[in-house]
């Protein structure tokens, strides 16, 4: 097994799902099967234009493979199964530099100049240090479970040299990776950057004098009904708003409007909270972050809107 990086862009031809599948040609079989069973980073394409400058060019998200199968209705395609509950967004997008060089070792030249060719290639290996750093970047500042940055290379700043990765760091990286306490406090994090703190419902932005927000992150399509921990499937929600969406009393429309349930027993008083617009306040122009339409229709459909 190895790790790998999954490039996906907003206009790709593919029918990649992030938290569910990866779609490829077969020229890319015997790397995903190399990588099957161990941990990828999802990679933005530095001219990706459906995204936000902030992520091109910019590692957005980590996830385990699972199962390899045929794609049944193309020839010589495939996909590779997301294990459920591996998926999980990074709380900013990691820049494929990191002081001026590139986190992806084999990007990079002798020379210092950028390995053009191996940059293109869709389905790429990656060092366990290398993974660690991105994965540790993701978080960084936010999580004290994980190992800094600097800790990656003993003797080293800024974790560049060429010694291998300790064991025991590699394994905690990973280990923290499917540690579900530790995953919730992440998706949070994610979706609360996303948002800026601010509920896409009310408008509210409450923060304590300590930087606490009293804003939550909801996942639209639940964890144990096969949601993602990703930012599309998130919203930031107050917690009297969070309980409301999470029971099914408000949900949103295609357009983002907010739907309000025939079982609220205080229309006017819950009217008198949601944001002017009546639509989903979401992070204004960053697309990547927008809800994902399937997971507002699944919470649609699951509640009887």
């Amino acid at each position: 097994m190895t790790k790998g990086v999954l490039v996906h862009g907003g206009n790709s031809k593919y029918d990649d799902e992030p938290g569910s599948h990866y779609h490829f040609p077969k020229r890319y079989l015997r790397r995903m099967e190399a990588i099957q069973n161990d941990w990828v980073v999802y990679f933005t394409p530095v001219k990706d234009l459906t995204v936000s400058p902030l992520s091109r060019g910019a590692y957005s998200g980590v996830a385990k493979i699972g199962a390899i199968r045929p794609d049944p209705a193309g020839t010589d395609l495939f996909y590779a199964d997301i294990v459920p509950e591996t998926y999980a967004s990074f709380a900013r997008p990691v820049s494929r530099l990191f002081e001026d060089r590139f986190l992806e070792t084999n990007l990079q030249k002798a020379d210092g100049k950028a390995n053009t060719g191996h940059a293109l290639q869709a389905v790429r290996y990656i060092s366990d240090i290398d993974f660690a750093r991105i994965v540790s970047l993701g978080w960084q500042n936010e999580e004290a479970e994980l190992p800094r940055i600097d800790q990656l290379n003993e003797g080293s700043i800024s974790g560049f040299d060429d010694e291998p990765i300790p064991f025991q760091v590699e394994r905690k990286v990973v280990s923290s990776l499917q540690n579900k306490t530790l995953r919730d406090r992440r998706f949070r994090l994610s979706v609360l950057n996303a948002y800026d703190k601010k509920c896409a419902v009310t408008g509210w932005r409450f923060v304590n004098g300590g930087g606490r927000a009293e804003v939550e992150g909801a996942h639209i399509k639940p964890v144990e009904h096969g949601g993602p921990d990703s930012i599309k499937n998130g919203l930031a929600l107050s917690g009297t708003v969070h309980w409301m969406f999470d029971r099914g009393l408000i949900s949103a429309g295609e357009g983002g409007e907010i739907l309000i349930s025939r079982k609220v027993n205080d229309v006017d008083g819950l009217k008198a909270i949601i944001n002017p617009t009546g639509c989903l306040l979401v992070p204004e122009n960053k697309p990547e972050f927008h809800p994902h339409p399937r997971f507002l229709a699944w919470h649609r459909g699951w509640h009887g809107f």
